[in-house]
């Protein structure tokens, strides 16, 4: 089956030679402006972060229509990524939760695909990734939205206060770097360090998003969430959150146990559970999305809220628009599937 990345190389080979596609790129439609988070927008369909690591990554995407371009998410130090295995293909077996199971290939639709990956975050040095934004932000189109997603580097010791700064001094180098919103990640079912569960601690969640906002000014902030443990959670992070963040992106992969045919865990025993996505979690992310539209209407939050999970056709973007986002990015998708957002603009121009 096609990729656009290659898993069985390093993630730094990766990002080194860029995404590999057949043929020219494609003709994209002329499609109205709309606005999201407040700005300008070709269409309110994008990417998120994971498969755009530098401009050799976003820049060939941008060309391919996809309007709002995430970039994966960086560090105020350099991060090497997990050894590989870093991406594998399984099989969830029909079911909704429970253990998903390593495929070696898949010779099906690329539109039914499940995958789980585990990277760890991995991050060039700041001097890198900030003059690969900058030269990369003057590189794109009218109604382009360069997302920067920032995560901090606690170590041993680190107090809440200096996590905090440390998520602020990514977010503002962001910004003076060229990117037109911060997302904030809050959640990742990879590392095992404080910053993988932080929006699980509302209150911590507040004063890491406060200091990012003191940081970054007027410029548009996204909070990166994974699953809630319950709806009374989400609902007091969202209203505790409100007027200090512009809005949240959801769901950051879910996680189950990801193992061999024999039962060993695919990436080693520490990561038993990682991230799954594809295929398998688009109808928990679309009851998901419906769910925090519903408590941000009841509340009266001015949250906008960006869906994630399990989109790769046209069906599943509407799924997710009729459930309640603003906009819709795709995950893994783009990496099997680099036409989507011309399919997209040719059926939804609206969108």
């Amino acid at each position: 089956m096609y990729c656009a990345y290659d898993p069985a190389l390093s993630w730094e080979h990766n990002c080194i030679r860029g995404p590999q596609f057949y043929g020219a790129d494609p003709m994209v439609p002329a499609v109205p402006l709309k606005r999201f988070l407040g700005l300008p927008v070709c269409s309110r369909f994008g990417i998120a972060a994971g498969i755009l690591p530098n401009s050799n990554w976003l820049l060939p995407y941008a060309r391919r229509g996809f309007d709002l371009l995430t970039w994966k998410t960086v560090r105020s130090e350099a991060r090497a990524c997990y050894p590989l295995p870093n991406w594998v293909l399984v099989d969830d077996g029909g079911r909704a939760d429970g253990p998903v199971t390593v495929m070696d290939r898949w010779e099906g639709d690329p539109r039914e695909v499940s995958s789980a990956v585990c990277f760890g975050m991995p991050s060039f040095a700041p001097v890198q990734w900030r003059a690969d934004i900058r030269w990369a932000a003057g590189q794109l189109l009218e109604g382009q939205l360069l997302i920067v997603s920032v995560v901090a580097s606690p170590q041993p010791g680190w107090t809440l206060d200096q996590t905090a700064d440390d998520y602020a001094l990514c977010a503002g180098w962001a910004v003076e770097s060229g990117a037109q919103v911060i997302e904030a990640n809050l959640s990742c079912p990879n590392v095992c360090s404080a910053e993988g569960s932080l929006y699980c601690d509302v209150l911590s969640s507040v004063r890491v998003v406060e200091r990012i906002r003191a940081a970054i000014g007027d410029v548009p902030l996204l909070l990166k969430l994974g699953v809630f443990p319950s709806d009374e959670r989400m609902s007091e992070f969202l209203r505790s959150v409100n007027g200090i963040a512009n809005g949240v992106t959801l769901v950051n992969c879910v996680t189950r146990e990801v193992l061999r045919g024999d039962g060993v865990p695919v990436f080693g025993e520490q990561y038993r559970r990682a991230g799954v996505l594809g295929r398998g979690i688009h109808q928990a992310t679309v009851s998901v999305v419906g769910r925090v539209r519903e408590l941000i209407c009841r509340h009266g939050l001015s949250l906008e809220l960006a869906a994630v999970g399990g989109v790769s056709r046209v069906s599943d973007a509407e799924a997710l628009f009729g459930a309640g986002a603003d906009a819709v990015l795709c995950g893994s998708s783009p990496a099997f599937l680099p036409g989507l957002a011309v399919e997209m603009k040719q059926l939804h121009p609206e969108w």
